[in-house]
Order: C-alpha cells, then sequence, then structure tokens
C-alpha cells in the first residue's frame, strides 16, 4: 500500500475533530478565558474602593453604619468583589468562548437555540441583579431597621456581613431571573411538559410565596415584591413552553 493511501485512510472526515484537537481546543478556549478573567479582576480591584462606596452609601442613607473588627478584613473584601467583578464583567467573554467551544458539534438547529439561550442567560442574569440591587437590597434593609422603632440601638454592619448580604441577594435573583431560559432548554430536549406546568401552577405560586417568605424580611410588601418577579417568569416558562410545544407538532405534522 502506498504513503498517499495510507495517508488518505487515516485522515478524519472533514469537520470532524479528534481527541488531541478536542483538548487542545479546550485549552486554547480555557486561556482565553483565565487571560481575560484575571485581567478583568486586576484592574478591577482598583476601582474596588468606588464600588464599597456606593453600596456603603446606599446602606447609610437607610441609617447603618459601616464597619471592620479585623485588620485585613476590609482588603479582603476588596479581592472578593474583585473577583465576583471580574467574573461578571468577563462573563460575556466566557459564554463566547463556551460557544465557539460547542459551535463545531452541533448542528444548525442547535447552534441557534444554544446561541440565544447563552444570550438570553446572559440578559436574564443582569436583569435579576438589578432588580435586586435596586429592589430587594433596600426593602430589606429597611425593614430590618425598623425593627427599632425606638431607635434605642446603632444599627452597625460589618464589611465582611454586609458585601455577602448584598453579593447573595443579586446572585440568587440573577439565578431565579434564569428561569425561562431554563425552560426552554428542558423543552428543546423533551424534559419538561408543558402540561406539567399548568397542572402545578397552583403548586408552584405557593411554593414561590414560601420561597419569598425565607429569603425576605416577614413583611408583606417585601414578599410581594419578591414574590410577583417570579411568578411572572413562571408564567413567561408555561408561554415559552407552549410555543416550543407547538412548533413541534407543526413540524412532526409536516413531516407526515
Amino acid at each position: 500500500m502506498s504513503k498517499r493511501a495510507v495517508k488518505k485512510k487515516d485522515k478524519k472526515p472533514s469537520g470532524e475533530m479528534g481527541i488531541i484537537e478536542h483538548l487542545s481546543e479546550l485549552r486554547k478556549r480555557i486561556f482565553v478565558i483565565v487571560i481575560v478573567f484575571l485581567t478583568v479582576a486586576v484592574v478591577g480591584f482598583n476601582f474596588c474602593d468606588d464600588l464599597v462606596a456606593l453600596l456603603v452609601d446606599k446602606a447609610k442613607e437607610i441609617g447603618y453604619q459601616m464597619v471592620y473588627i479585623a485588620p485585613g478584613e476590609l482588603f479582603s473584601q476588596y479581592i472578593r468583589l474583585a473577583i465576583v467583578g471580574g467574573l461578571v464583567l468577563s462573563s460575556p467573554v466566557i459564554l463566547f468562548e463556551v460557544w465557539l467551544f460547542v459551535k463545531p458539534a452541533l448542528m444548525k438547529k442547535e447552534k441557534t437555540t444554544m446561541f440565544l439561550s447563552l444570550l438570553a442567560g446572559l440578559i436574564c442574569f443582569l436583569l435579576g441583579t438589578l432588580f435586586a440591587y435596586f429592589v430587594v437590597v433596600p426593602v430589606t434593609l429597611t425593614f430590618f431597621i425598623s425593627v427599632d422603632q425606638n431607635h434605642s440601638i446603632q444599627p452597625t454592619i460589618t464589611i465582611q456581613n454586609f458585601v455577602s448580604f448584598v453579593l447573595t441577594t443579586l446572585i440568587t435573583f440573577g439565578a431565579i431571573f434564569e428561569m425561562p431560559v431554563v425552560t426552554i432548554l428542558l423543552s428543546e430536549l423533551g424534559l419538561l411538559k408543558t402540561e406539567w406546568l399548568i397542572k402545578s401552577r397552583k403548586a408552584v405560586i405557593v411554593v414561590i410565596f414560601i420561597i419569598g417568605a425565607i429569603i425576605t424580611p416577614p413583611d408583606i410588601i417585601s414578599q410581594i415584591l419578591v414574590a410577583l418577579p417570579m411568578i411572572l417568569l413562571f408564567e413567561i416558562s408555561v408561554l415559552i413552553s407552549r410555543v416550543i410545544r407547538k412548533r413541534k407538532r407543526d413540524n412532526e405534522d409536516d413531516e407526515d
């Protein structure tokens, strides 16, 4: 057998990648993600003063005072904010690199679904964090400080506890606002049925109010502020699931 024949035999079909090529591609994508993240985090560390001042000013407007009780506490929170900020600000690049890595293995229809899901996921997460920052955090802080009607106790928070509270709230609502995106993916995969969503609507609403009661102060206003967006997102998820189901049925009818 000639060398040319051997080369043709060993050559992979066009568009296919071997394990070595996959690992090389993955390493390249991870390298880009790490470099971008570290760059953004290091640069962002220089703006932590402004970010902390922004957060602290919001708490001071309500009546809180900020302190730190360990020498390195404030510095550690700067690092923490730089890391979280680096992840958030570099997330478009991270998602784009993920998209480039999985794109060759997807069909045309799957590429469109994946790309739109990643984009919608990013937008929904940012909307959730904005809602938490401008609505949930102020309402929650205001309620807690209003417990002391006589103002006999000075409301003082350590910067570590305050940053933990704010970040936890932002991430929680960012994740909650991903509900429609998750619905799209599960419906496309056939793992989520519209009928199940409709039948469980009442139970889901009850669970949403329970979640709202757990993650917010025990007053009806803040619970409603949290529950209403979650209910709206659930109804949007039901609508999306219906559209996907109808499209699949139409495609099946066309094939028949």
